[in-house]
């Protein structure tokens, strides 16, 4: 049995970047390599770090399109263009419809702020200091047509501390994203998660 290629992965972000770095950082050491950024934000700090990393990014600005099915259609030409085997969306700030996710139906992952299926969708970690739970965390899940609704790859979680800040919580549980989706995309390029 020989050597698997590398796991080729395109990340699709909107903002900062942190899970885009930790995915950079560690992809050497987890067997895959990112063939490209796509981001729907020109100005996101993201892209000014993928093009200081050499990366390849596409930009497609959702404000540019008249509708969702244009800017998915673009959006779908940019990640072809960069022939990922895996999607791995990081930031990204847009709700994707049924046939964009279709299109990529068991290759497009997402990470979550919360142990999936508490708290789904946005505001999750005062939601769950709001709850009263014990423990939160983060999900890396399949991207479906229902928003975190997916297939649950992996997840990590952490203790509330009783009176915690959510921005402390919210830091907490960033720490952990930056551990487990280098991980999961790592154990996805061994073959251990599906077979590619």
């Amino acid at each position: 049995m020989g050597l698997r290629p590398p796991l080729k992965v395109a990340v699709m972000v909107s903002g900062r970047g942190s899970n885009l770095r930790a995915l950079q950082e560690e992809a050497p050491e987890q067997g895959y390599v990112i063939t490209g950024v796509v981001s729907n934000n020109p100005t996101a700090p993201a892209v000014d770090y993928a093009r200081d990393q050499g990366l390849a990014v596409r930009l497609v600005d959702h404000r540019r399109f008249a509708t969702r099915a244009a800017f998915e259609e673009t959006l779908a030409t940019a990640l072809d263009d960069l022939a990922p085997d895996i999607i791995a969306l990081a930031g990204f700030l847009r709700v994707l419809g049924a046939d964009f996710v279709g299109r990529y139906q068991g290759r497009l992952l997402n990470i979550h702020p919360s142990l999936l299926p508490a708290f789904p969708g946005l505001d999750t970690h005062r939601r769950a200091l709001a709850s009263g739970a014990r423990v939160h965390g983060a999900t890396v899940h399949l991207v479906t047509d229902a928003v975190d609704g997916g297939p649950i790859i992996a997840q990590a979680g952490l203790t509330v501390i009783p009176g915690e800040p959510p921005a402390a919580l919210a830091a907490r549980v960033l720490a952990l994203e930056h551990a487990l989706y280098p991980y999961v995309l790592g154990r996805w390029a061994r073959g251990e998660i599906a077979d590619r």
